[in-house]
């Protein structure tokens, strides 16, 4: 527990100092009791007698007084109660586990000239387009979403941010492209999400004018069952026609514990597309996007339709964690000051007769 004004304290040290004055002024009441009892009891004492032939001390046993702890509980309820609030003065803050969801997804998107076919309307590319931007919508700010580009070779359209109005303007600008590098697309998508969950390795800026950043060393690889807390979803119609082998490259998420949702994009019967005055037939190749999310612990999804589309991004999950944040907690303590004030005075009242 940390305090943001601790000079305030001090308060707690007048507590003791408050109770050493209580006692000193129950002291002197006693005093003054005692010397009063001295002069007025002989004549009551006989007035009592011989009116009815019974003693005030007779009366006093007869209705009991409150044991020694009854009498003890009420004060050191203050006490309790006046600590509290003495400490509240310093406005305690408490490192509370607070539950959000939370992690870092990276939109990866064909952009090959295959995604401009029709089968699904009213482009592949397009339809992948609308259902992302929706799903970016629906994300909750604490996470961050990169969109990355692949065909023959990969790119990062936008490094992952918690900014969505980035993310949907990187989203508009794609548009199909050239040929087809599954393995591209993984190995730039595992870039963008190892920047986004360890932060860049290397000040560029300040390296002396012509030397070469240090390598770096490849990561110890993950046990099995344990994922990071990043995904990437892959979005193309799985028609691989470049190097790298995209599975040889899947293990590269599996040592790292990335999954990677797969969704397939397009019809198994296919359609024609005309690409350069060439008339080309393109289908969906789901068998090596099945095999990508099954050895990354990811799933795959088949979008036959727009709907279909929208389905598998509401089944994209971001993972419920638990943060530790310094939270104030004044309230509390002032909350529990008051109670306990309230419960010594109640039993001062019920018990004495009286406030402590």
């Amino acid at each position: 527990m940390t305090f943001e004004w601790p000079a305030m304290l001090l308060a707690v040290a007048l507590v003791p100092l408050g109770v050493l004055v209580y006692r000193w002024i129950g002291l002197r009441r006693r005093r003054r009791l005692v010397a009063h009892r001295f002069k007025v009891a002989p004549v009551a004492a006989t007035a009592v007698t011989g009116a009815g032939g019974v003693s005030a001390g007779a009366t006093t046993r007869a209705f009991g007084r409150p044991g020694r702890w009854r009498v003890r509980i009420p004060g050191a309820l203050f006490v309790v109660g006046a600590l509290i609030l003495a400490l509240s003065l310093a406005r305690p803050h408490s490192d509370v586990g607070v539950p959000r969801f939370e992690g870092t997804v990276i939109l990866a998107f064909d952009v090959s000239g295959s995604m401009a076919a029709t089968d699904l309307a009213p482009t592949r590319m397009e339809a992948a387009k609308a259902a992302a931007k929706a799903f970016v919508e629906r994300q909750p700010s604490s996470v961050r979403i990169g969109v990355v580009a692949f065909s023959d070779s990969g790119f990062a359209v936008q490094p992952p941010t918690n900014d969505q109005s980035e993310v949907q303007a990187a989203i508009a600008r794609l548009g199909p492209e050239r040929a087809t590098s599954l393995g591209q697309g993984i190995l730039i998508s595992l870039q963008a999400a190892e920047l986004a969950l360890s932060g860049p390795d290397t000040d560029y800026y300040s390296a002396p004018v012509g030397a070469s950043p240090e390598p770096t060393q490849e990561p110890t690889p993950v046990p099995p069952g344990m994922f990071a807390p990043a995904t990437i979803v892959l979005l193309s119609d799985g028609e691989n026609t470049t190097q790298p082998d995209p599975i040889e490259v899947a293990k590269l998420a599996v040592d790292r514990g990335i999954r990677i949702d797969t969704v397939g994009i397009g019809s198994p019967e296919g359609t024609e597309l005309e690409i350069d005055g060439f008339h080309v037939h393109t289908a969906l190749d789901e068998a090596v996007l099945q095999q990508i999310s099954a050895m990354t612990g990811g799933t795959y999804h088949g979008a036959g339709s727009p709907a279909d589309l929208e389905s598998v991004y509401d089944e994209v999950a971001t993972r419920l964690v638990v943060r530790t944040e310094p939270i104030e907690v004044t309230s509390l303590f002032v909350g529990a000051g008051v109670l306990v004030l309230l419960a010594g005075a109640a039993s001062s009242l019920y018990w004495l007769g009286r406030l402590p």
